[in-house]
């Protein structure tokens, strides 16, 4: 199983990229994740990972994400490795991204996020509005 949960925030506003054999969009940037503990007298330390989101995700992410943004990615880690033109193999680790989230707070002057809201509805709705949970305390668990 391959799968990658990451909430950080964007280094740079997502760079956007087409293919040369089908010009499918391809949109990447890098998330700051913070660590999860400090060492006592030393600041918090972050990893920066590179994501890559392709087509209609990738346009989604270039519209809506910019920079010092906080976002939540799932996806899977890639490994590729390459020859340059001189001989040299390179490797990259990088995260391609399945789904796509906000996860700061709405901002009141952002227009991006109101029309998100305009064209997407609500952030917060329930993503399956088939399947909906109520408070019982009939639950089996």
């Amino acid at each position: 199983m391959n799968k990658v949960i990451l909430m950080g925030r964007l280094t740079r506003d997502p760079e956007v990229r087409y293919t040369q054999t089908n010009n499918t969009m391809v949109a990447s940037f890098s998330l700051a994740v913070n660590r999860r503990f400090v060492r006592q007298g030393e600041e918090r330390q972050a990893d920066f990972i590179n994501i890559v989101a392709w087509s209609k995700l990738g346009e989604f992410c270039s519209k809506y994400f910019k920079k010092g943004q906080q976002v939540g990615i799932i996806g899977r880690i890639q490994t590729r490795t390459w020859d340059d033109d001189q001989g040299q193999k390179h490797y990259i680790t990088e995260v391609i991204a399945e789904e796509a989230y906000f996860a700061d707070g709405k901002r009141e002057n952002d227009e991006n996020s109101s029309n998100f809201e305009n064209t997407f509805g609500n952030v917060a709705s329930n993503p399956n509005p088939d399947f909906e949970v109520t408070p019982s305390d009939d639950l089996p668990f």
